[in-house]
């Protein structure tokens, strides 16, 4: 018989124990930002702005909607009185909007965000020693959302300036700003994704985080763990105007390139190839050869463009840009924006299945042309694809600025159709031949290799677009 004694709740005490070390492990591992908020804050900046709007309906902040409230809510008729609107003559009122910033300079240099000033009559900068000075806008740049302020001071603190490129997907990083005007919050959070490209935002490769970010928070700094800044706060993801887990920060390389250009010309200066370009589906990769979808494919070379000058093809993949692979057409732009105007840079392309380089010398970005609409036209015949064409006039020819092509004018059920052709498109080419005429397309069409995807070239609207058509076997 064993002389062991059984202490009463000797397990529970064990699980006990190794629960506490487990937490205390975890603890361990968890960032601390005590020491980076005391020694960055100072460098942060609160931004008021006021400007004089109609009143009627009053401007909300960008992202912000009403709330649908419940009938008889007591808010009711608070939305009602500011945000109905009333009748008669439309008079002046001064709107007030709240924002973030870095000072980059003990001079009184401020970095933020250009949607944070714009059409600001007045600009407020309130210091974290509870100075207000008045802020004078030395230059905005709609296109990156970057403004650069100056103040009348000195000896001011100074943020330190970290880089973007060296942050890490699940790196932690923190934020300190104004949401809702509650001063100098800091919000922490992980990088969730780096080069996000946004809808109308081309020309920035966003940092994507997780960390909190409300309206007042634009334009603040986003920090690394040493206490760099390594973006600028920029825009949320929302339904409702607030916080749903989704951030994008500027990059502090491209945000500090613009606010250099803004104090030394005046105006940002970006590089421009002069191309409409598109991403490449597993299909057309098959169909230009290539072992996986990778690059940017060439929908369109523009008329007196550095890119039609340097000989640039439709059909075209650009796989690298001086030297940096193009992973896919989102991450073209901001490279090719970023490399200075005037020079000739070497780009690696693949053409009729051959890897070559075409030198280009770039230009400078134009402002954004106006998008022309396509006039549909009328009948013909069909063909192994399920599509009927008709030539183009003169009359369209010369409305969509257009040599060749044919238009679509029917669709039945086929492999046109379900490559996602549409009726109204112009088919610019066909299996990278260009098409000329209804008779020579419909020669190419009946020389189509059966069940191998092909790369049809169409124009909707202003937009080329490649899109991989299939022909079935008609056994």
């Amino acid at each position: 018989m064993s002389n062991k004694r059984i202490i009463p709740g000797y397990p529970l005490l064990v699980l006990l124990s190794l629960f506490i070390a487990v937490q205390s492990a975890q603890a361990q591992h968890l960032p601390g930002f005590t020491e980076l908020v005391k020694k960055a804050a100072p460098a942060v900046v609160n931004i008021s702005t006021t400007q004089k709007v109609k009143s009627g309906v009053p401007q909300l902040p960008e992202g912000f909607e009403i709330p649908q409230l419940p009938e008889g809510s007591p808010f009711g008729e608070l939305f009602k009185h500011f945000f109905d609107q009333e009748e008669g003559e439309p008079s002046l009122r001064d709107a007030q909007s709240l924002g973030s910033g870095s000072i980059i300079s003990a001079d009184g240099y401020i970095l933020t965000n250009y949607h944070v000033v714009k059409n600001a009559d007045e600009i407020i900068v309130r210091l974290n020693d509870r100075r207000e000075l008045r802020g004078e806008v030395i230059g905005t740049d709609k296109r990156s959302d970057i403004a650069l302020l100056k103040i009348d001071a000195d000896d001011l603190p100074v943020a330190k300036i970290g880089k973007s490129s060296s942050l890490q997907v699940g790196e932690w990083v923190l934020a300190i700003g104004s949401p809702f005007g509650f001063d100098y919050s800091a919000t922490a959070g992980i990088v969730s994704a780096k080069g996000r490209s946004l809808p109308r935002e081309n020309y920035v490769p966003f940092i994507q985080t997780d960390v909190a970010i409300n309206p007042g928070n634009s334009g603040g700094p986003l920090f690394n763990q040493a206490g760099e800044v390594v973006g600028v706060n920029s825009q949320i993801y929302s339904r409702t105007g607030g916080y749903m887990g989704l951030s994008f920060a500027i990059p502090i390389e491209v945000a500090m390139d613009v606010a250099d250009q803004l104090k030394t010309k005046g105006h940002v200066s970006r590089g421009w190839l002069g191309v409409l370009i598109q991403d490449i589906t597993l299909d057309l990769a098959e169909s230009f050869g290539m072992k996986q979808p990778r690059g940017a494919l060439v929908a369109k070379v523009l008329e007196d463009s550095p890119a039609e000058d340097a000989g640039f093809r439709v059909g075209d993949v650009i796989v690298a840009f001086n030297g940096k692979a193009i992973k896919d057409s989102a991450s073209l732009p901001p490279i090719v924006g970023s490399t200075k105007v005037g020079v000739f840079v070497p780009v690696d392309i693949i053409r009729d299945r051959n890897q070559a380089v075409v030198n280009v010398k770039l230009g400078e970005l134009p402002e954004d042309a106006a998008v022309a609409k396509l006039h549909k036209p009328a009948v013909e015949k069909a063909n192994r694809l399920g599509v009927t064409v008709l030539d183009l006039t003169d009359k369209q020819k010369q409305e969509f600025e257009l040599a060749n092509g044919v238009v679509v004018e029917r669709l039945v059920d086929g492999a046109a159709s379900k490559a996602g052709v549409r009726k109204g498109d112009i088919i610019l080419s066909l299996n990278n031949e260009t098409v000329n005429n209804s008779a020579q397309f419909q020669e190419l069409v009946e020389a189509l290799p059966v069940n191998k995807s092909v790369a049809v070239l169409v124009q909707r609207g202003s937009s080329p677009t490649f899109l991989a058509i299939k022909v079935p076997d008609e056994d």
